[in-house]
């Protein structure tokens, strides 16, 4: 069975889109990447439930002209809670633990006594947090203690778990934690045997593995330079796995049929188990709330985002890192249909609205996932992008450089290195880094003579010095 559905899963021609559409995905793809600057992007398409289409495009590392291919290990960062979410379901389904029981009641010992868990100690609530409560995002736990509103770096309870959704990496962590005490294994163990084995995914894992040496991507930032890829030796449920666009579409294909899973919490996996007002998704304790996606149905399911769509419900789950990985999965389970995007570019996120919509139809919740749709650039020749150049005083110095044919900002003072400026028209450029624009005027004899920085809705004037 597997051998014939590797071949389906590793086509390499897409030539159409959900059936009723017939436009390549080629073009729409390349047509994205060249316009926003994707470095490197995969994708994989269900159809019917059948995997129709797995295709990269660009380049797994752009320094040495590496290209990506459907066998690429991508880290699939917070795709990575997605298969977590599927091998506790599993347990769950082999009752060796509950949705509903209170994870402390499996330790040995109080959670408080664990040298992780020790900031609980003075709050009791941690008691009430479950399985379910971790899978669905309710915990009441911060992303990451790191990023504690408090700034103290502690791991605290925000709210009284289950009461309402804030995204939340320590809860599946916390889970993991659980898991391996009951069972006496480390997640990597548990995945291989309950999830990558069964689902033929021999290039996952959530360790590296010294077999992802020969083909593997780096993250590349906004300019396109390489990132420090991170090669994860302790497995983490959140975010370690590392995965090939040919395995993850095939886990999405199984998570669509529900192998491994009863009918009921196959169901429950895919049901609203709280709903979401919140403005945003993050930051993760935002009090900040909206009617806005009321009419979607915008909730939680078990390791699954969910709202109402033209087929049905959707479930979706975004993976992003800062060292450069950004990526996307939506599935329709009515129809058996599914999206998997992956990229190595931190420009990814720019294009998913457009892509999901021309490849499904469907207007994800891009606004309140954080997504800032790409602005669009134009082609200017050398010449024009040189009579730019130069130093420009005024409430600091900025200095504007070329360098291969492109223009790049500078401003030692306020510790901005070399940048690339990117032009929105002949005299008007953004930095995609950060939330600025410069735009160039001339004098009345037609030369450069200053620009102007807005930043944050203020305009700031500079003077070109001769």
């Amino acid at each position: 069975m597997f051998k014939t559905f590797q071949v389906v899963a590793l086509l390499l021609i897409c030539n159409t889109l959900f059936s009723q559409q017939a436009k390549p995905i080629d073009h729409i793809v390349k047509r994205l990447m060249d316009t926003a600057g994707v470095t490197g992007l995969s994708i994989g398409i269900i159809d019917n439930g059948k995997i129709e289409c797995v295709k990269s495009y660009g380049y797994r590392n752009k320094a040495t002209g590496q290209l990506n291919d459907t066998n690429t290990v991508f880290n699939a960062a917070s795709l990575s809670k997605a298969v977590f979410a599927q091998l506790v379901l599993h347990l769950v389904d082999k009752g060796k633990l509950e949705l509903d029981k209170p994870l402390f009641t499996y330790l040995p010992k109080p959670l408080p006594e664990y040298e992780n868990y020790k900031d609980l100690a003075s709050d009791d609530r941690y008691k009430l947090i479950t399985a379910r409560e971790c899978l669905d995002h309710t915990t009441g736990f911060p992303n990451w203690r790191q990023l504690n509103p408090n700034r103290n770096k502690k791991l605290q309870l925000f709210f009284t778990p289950g009461t309402r959704y804030a995204y939340s990496g320590e809860g599946l962590y916390l889970l993991q934690f659980v898991i391996e005490i009951i069972t006496g294994q480390k997640l990597e163990a548990l995945a291989q045997e309950l999830v990558f084995k069964p689902f033929d995914m021999s290039r996952s894992s959530y360790v590296w593995q010294t077999d992802f040496t020969a083909n593997y991507a780096v993250g590349h930032n906004q300019d396109g330079d390489t990132l420090r890829l991170v090669k994860r030796t302790e497995a983490n449920a959140a975010g370690s796995l590392g995965t090939t666009i040919g395995n993850y579409t095939r886990f999405v294909y199984y998570v669509l049929q529900g192998n491994q899973l009863s009918d009921a919490l196959h169901q429950q996996m895919f049901s609203p188990q709280i709903g979401i007002s919140s403005s945003h998704q993050f930051p993760t304790l935002t009090t900040d709330t909206t009617s806005k996606y009321k009419e979607i149905q915008l909730s939680y399911g078990l390791g699954w985002g969910l709202f109402k769509s033209k087929y049905g419900q959707a479930f979706f789950k975004e993976g992003h890192g800062d060292d450069g990985w950004q990526h996307y999965t939506i599935g329709f389970p009515d129809k058996k249909k599914a999206l998997v995007i992956m990229t190595n570019s931190l420009n990814g996120e720019s294009i998913f609205r457009e892509l999901v919509e021309q490849v499904t139809g469907v207007t994800i919740p891009w606004e309140w996932e954080g997504y800032q749709p790409y602005q669009p650039t134009v082609a200017l020749p050398a010449a024009t992008l040189a009579q730019y150049t130069g130093r420009y005083k005024g409430k600091f110095e900025i200095i504007i450089s070329l360098e291969n044919g492109q223009l790049k900002v500078e401003v030692p003072s306020e510790g901005l290195r070399k940048t690339n400026l990117y032009p929105a028209s002949d005299n008007s450029f953004f930095i995609k880094t950060i939330p600025v624009s410069i735009e160039f005027a001339k004098s009345a004899d037609g030369k450069v003579n200053q620009l102007s920085v807005l930043d944050e809705g203020k305009v700031y004037e500079f003077s070109r010095k001769e």
